[in-house]
């Protein structure tokens, strides 16, 4: 739903809005939680954020919903900072649960959408309709406190949601859910995103962000230390390659250009490749050896790409 503002003191355009951090630093007496962070979400993008506890996720999603304040540096919606105005346009899903346990949930999502400037009649549309998506319509009389802990969270989610926000923040969103329940979330990302909103999430569980997000950032340290497309960051890692020449001696690759290392595993090789190698000269010494079976460029996983850089 579109909603009238006063003029000259617009929201960003709906759906349609870049959610940049810029330079943001934070400390917290002598602990630096986030040293000049910078990143930008575009409009329909799903970016995942992922880092250890302690990072930095938290504070960087805490400041860019203004609920902290930053100790230099800005953070932008469209081309705005984020104020009262603006916040109203986000949706946030936080870590811990930010309900009241002992209220309905229909009547808490309801007051939650007027509160983001609904009508009643629109906010009772509105948690209808998310209620619905997200397979909780059944408990909107109940209290949240009455709740699992996975329905719990799709209540938080139907929060975020309820009124249809420019920008989604979410911080561990699908901690807590069964398999049923993820795959829903993961289609309410998806279809947000090809709305035109900036999706950003903080996981854990790096199989779905690989699977999920056009782009990830891995932080540690409250520095963003790898930044790109998931393709791109598995790129940086080593090249690798499976071989399977069974009747190779062992050793056979040892003298082979670009091979910097080499790991039998019954009749299959995992070698490391130097950069710049040519993998068509260690197929050739391969099949020098008699058949080839089997010959894959292995890349590492976003799991294993993680391990290296927080451990750098």
């Amino acid at each position: 739903m579109t909603r009238s503002t006063p003029s000259g003191n617009a929201p960003p355009s709906r759906h349609a809005a870049v959610l940049t951090i810029d330079g943001v630093s934070k400390s917290y007496g002598t602990v630096r939680a986030l040293d000049d962070m910078s990143f930008s979400v575009q409009p329909g993008e799903i970016f995942g954020f992922v880092g250890s506890n302690g990072a930095g996720k938290t504070t960087t999603m805490r400041i860019a919903l203004g609920v902290l304040s930053a100790d230099a540096g800005e953070v932008r919606i469209g081309d705005r900072p984020v104020d009262l105005d603006v916040r109203r346009t986000v949706g946030y899903m936080p870590e811990e649960r930010g309900l009241y346990p002992k209220m309905k949930v229909g009547a808490q999502l309801a007051y939650l959408a007027q509160l983001h400037g609904l009508s009643r009649a629109d906010a009772d549309v509105a948690v209808q309709r998310w209620t619905e998506r997200l397979g909780i319509d059944g408990r909107v009389g109940d209290t949240v406190d009455a709740l699992s802990l996975g329905n719990q969270q799709r209540v938080q989610l139907a929060a975020a949601l309820v009124h249809d926000p420019a920008v989604l923040v979410l911080d561990e969103p699908f901690s807590g859910l069964d398999p049923v329940a993820v795959d829903v979330m993961s289609d309410v990302l998806r279809e947000k995103a090809a709305d035109g909103v900036p999706v950003i999430f903080s996981s854990h569980q790096l199989e779905l962000v690989e699977r999920l997000c056009h782009r990830v950032g891995i932080i540690a340290g409250g520095r963003m230390r790898a930044i790109g497309t998931v393709d791109e960051l598995r790129a940086r890692g080593e090249a690798q390659l499976v071989v399977h020449a069974p009747q190779a001696p062992a050793g056979w690759a040892s003298a082979v250009p670009g091979v910097a290392a080499a790991e039998q595993s019954g009749e299959r090789t995992l070698l490391t490749l130097t950069p710049g190698a040519d993998d068509q000269a260690v197929l050739a010494a391969a099949l020098r050896t008699g058949p080839v079976h089997e010959f894959t460029l292995r890349r590492p996983s976003l799991t294993e790409l993680f391990r290296e850089v927080v451990t750098a």
